[in-house]
């Protein structure tokens, strides 16, 4: 895999001036830290595929992450290159196999339920997904590992109150957290970055700072990450999802405690 990454990672904030209202009809002005919106159009193997708007920084981590969570890519050895420009608008990246263009006809592809303003340009047949997952192993030490990384490492957030994170562990180790506008990019960021360090995702653990849409349970899965885990709530379809995928979903996941919305088993049934 040859990554040619013309994009040097710019300023993620910018201030901005507020005025603040009180019910006592006081008020004073305050600068603020804003988050800064940039778009990066992505085409593979020469098709336009992907717009997404995302925070200037990690691009190529988040277009490698994009492509395992589509289910087009499983490991380092699927992807030919990626090259991004200089100003970090453009990305191309040339897998190893052909990809596969589904016709719409007349039917609108789904709506994610993202935050940012993500646009499918192409839709595109998922060929290296492997469902159901194997079970994964963990410990309850792993989940509240991640839960204390919670607690203090995303600084962006910390300065902005803008962003969504995901942190990353392997193995144990944790890995470290990756922010976003969207809860969809962070999670991509997180994945992108496993997979350029060789990284098996079957012993990652992902902790999302989102809620837990279906939506976010099938790109885990599609990465093949066998334990997701949230400080928010999974909507029922997502619990469904998982059982039947066979992955751990872990969420309302704080210090002090966390909830097991579905435990994977050693064997699905048929």
């Amino acid at each position: 895999m040859i990554i040619n990454n013309r994009f040097t990672d710019k300023e993620q904030i910018s201030p901005a001036e507020a005025k603040v209202i009180r019910p006592d009809k006081t008020s004073d002005v305050r600068m603020a830290g804003l988050i800064r919106e940039h778009s990066i159009e992505v085409s593979i193997n020469e098709r336009k595929a992907l717009r997404l708007v995302c925070t200037p920084d990690k691009l190529a981590e988040l277009v490698l992450g994009r492509a395992v969570t589509e289910g087009l890519i499983k490991s380092r050895d699927d992807v030919e290159s990626l090259y991004i420009c200089g100003d970090g608008n453009r990305a191309k990246l040339y897998l190893k196999q052909g990809i596969k263009l589904i016709k719409q006809g007349n039917e609108l592809p789904p709506e994610p339920t993202c935050c940012t303003d993500n646009k499918l340009l192409g839709s595109f047949q998922p060929v290296n997904v492997s469902l159901p997952l194997e079970r994964v192993p963990y410990s309850e030490k792993d989940i509240f590992d991640l839960i204390q990384k919670f607690s203090g490492n995303a600084s962006l957030h910390k300065k902005t109150s803008g962003t969504h994170s995901c942190y990353l562990s392997c193995k144990g180790i944790y890995q470290g957290v990756f922010e976003d506008i969207g809860r969809h990019n962070a999670l991509d960021k997180a994945v992108g970055y496993a997979l350029i360090n060789g990284m098996a995702f079957r012993d990652c653990i992902l902790f999302t700072t989102g809620r837990v849409p279906v939506d976010m349970v099938r790109k885990a899965a599609f990465a093949g990450v066998g334990v997701l885990v949230s400080k928010s709530v999974p909507t029922f379809e997502a619990v469904e999802f998982a059982r039947r995928c066979n992955m751990t979903l872990i969420c309302r996941a704080w210090q002090d405690s966390y909830e097991v919305y579905n435990e994977a088993s050693d064997g699905m049934e048929d």
